[in-house]
């Protein structure tokens, strides 16, 4: 699927790729087509291993070149050509802005103009609503004062956008509220420490929001770094929550107000999580799970199961205790 919102580099070779990751030019060079997480990867897709722990996605991975460690050359499987670096994360940066040059620059979008309200189809404005190009809004949707909408944003129909949001890198399905003072799309907070200076991670996903959804007032949702941010339908949100990168929010969950995800954790269907609760990175919640308010989540949390406290366990062990 193509980029909406990047402009992508078509023209990276093999050797592009070795060259900027300090790595010995190749004999046999061939046009690579993008780089993608293993679950998107196909045959002519760059891809990366950097943890144990996404083996069995490695296993169903179309991708035929990746990038990985000396730690976990072993586990590649045959077939598949490897480009060894000491710090994996780091070098998927390093081509992720190979193939998307403009990927770190998250400045405001310059060509944005007044909402001309006759383009769409039952639109309902306030005051000072500037549009990017190619912005697309359904039918009988409305949108408060001081709303920025940038380029190539899709809105469905019968959405409300409140007042001083911001949106960018977004797709919206249709019937879903956008309450006041969201800031939906923006770069994720992933950089490197370094030495001399902190380095920047790339951010070229989006943010998919499903159909009747909810995004409370003053939300901040990040863009997806690789893969995509997504918010399942009729999954409710309170005012104040955040959600990184890559984060994946199933259906009909609620969410209340103060809550924090980091990073790439996926959450399953119908959850209900409790106020000012944290959710670790790189983690699985599953359907139908309860997390009491003020919890800390640092580890899978299995489906049908009611969880307290920090590290937050089982309810019935928190409160034995």
């Amino acid at each position: 699927m193509k980029n909406k919102f990047f402009k992508k580099n078509i023209n990276v070779k093999l050797n592009d790729i070795l060259k900027v990751l300090n790595q010995k030019k190749q004999n046999k060079n061939f046009t690579v087509n993008d780089i993608k997480d293993l679950n998107q990867a196909k045959k002519n897709d760059i891809s990366f291993l950097h943890s144990a722990k996404y083996l069995d996605i490695l296993k169903n991975s179309n991708t035929k070149l990746i990038i990985t460690n000396q730690k976990l050359k072993n586990k590649i499987p045959k077939g598949i050509k490897i480009i060894l670096v000491p710090n994996v994360l780091l070098s998927v940066a390093t081509v992720t802005s190979l193939f998307y040059p403009n990927s770190i620059d998250d400045a405001f979008d310059t060509q944005v103009k007044p909402v001309n309200p006759k383009k769409y189809l039952n639109l309902k404005i306030g005051i000072n609503i500037l549009l990017g190009k190619n912005v697309k809004i359904g039918k009988n949707c409305s949108i408060g004062h001081n709303s920025i909408i940038e380029q190539n944003v899709v809105i469905g129909d019968n959405c409300i956008i409140g007042n001083n949001v911001i949106l960018k890198n977004t797709i919206i399905g249709n019937n879903t509220n956008i309450l006041d003072g969201a800031i939906i799309g923006k770069k994720g907070f992933g950089f490197f420490p370094g030495k001399k200076k902190n380095i920047r991670y790339p951010h070229i996903g989006s943010v998919i929001i499903g159909d009747n959804v909810e995004i409370g007032c003053n939300n901040t949702i990040d863009r997806g770094s690789l893969s995509n941010t997504v918010i399942g339908d009729g999954t409710f949100l309170d005012n104040q929550v955040h959600i990184a990168h890559n984060v994946k929010i199933g259906k009909n969950c609620i969410i209340t107000g103060q809550v924090g995800f980091a990073g790439s954790s996926t959450i399953g269907n119908r959850v209900m999580i409790g106020g000012q609760a944290g959710i670790s990175g790189h983690i699985k919640i599953g359907d139908n799970v309860q997390v009491g308010g003020g919890s800390g989540v640092i580890k899978n949390i299995p489906a049908n199961t009611k969880v307290m406290g920090y590290p937050a366990k089982n309810i019935r062990d928190f409160l034995k205790q």
